[in-house]
């Protein structure tokens, strides 16, 4: 399994995390059933363009600073979906697959901010941490609203 070697690749993996989410996102806006989900996943998409945003302040001013030791342990299999979206998947697969990427995210950031030294990069990685539990709950409620009471 292939490993993170400096602190550049991890901020760059989850640089890259977020723009797919962005993608992601933008994607479910389109092809969306409803205005209502249309506009969270549009919200959900800016979402993710601030976290992108927030990480490539990161990684510009060099702010994140964690061990070799910690950089060597920590396995970028750990955080990716294998499932990808394709083109007719179905809206309940959707939603599955949303809630498998906030996951993933969110154990990233929360592993991040546990490795962090610095209060403020804790705090940030947290806040990140806690917004991608939110998005997962979102998706959640929807998935149960439309696909379990469907069924």
């Amino acid at each position: 399994m292939k490993k993170f070697t400096s602190v550049d690749e991890i901020l760059d993996f989850a640089i890259g995390q977020e723009q797919d989410a962005v993608d992601f996102y933008k994607d479910l806006a389109n092809n969306s059933l409803s205005p209502d989900m249309k506009q969270v996943f549009e919200q959900f998409a800016r979402e993710e363009i601030g976290h992108k945003a927030r990480l490539v302040e990161i990684k510009e001013k060099g702010l994140y600073k964690i061990t070799q030791e910690i950089i060597e342990n920590m396995q970028i299999s750990d955080y990716l979906v294998s499932i990808r979206p394709s083109p007719g998947m179905s809206y309940s697969d959707a939603l599955v697959l949303a809630m498998k990427r906030e996951k993933a995210a969110f154990r990233l950031y929360m592993d991040l901010s546990d490795r962090a030294h610095d209060q403020e990069m804790k705090k940030l990685f947290l806040s990140l941490a806690i917004e991608e539990s939110k998005h997962k709950l979102r998706f959640e409620l929807e998935y149960d609203e439309y696909v379990l009471r469907e069924n």
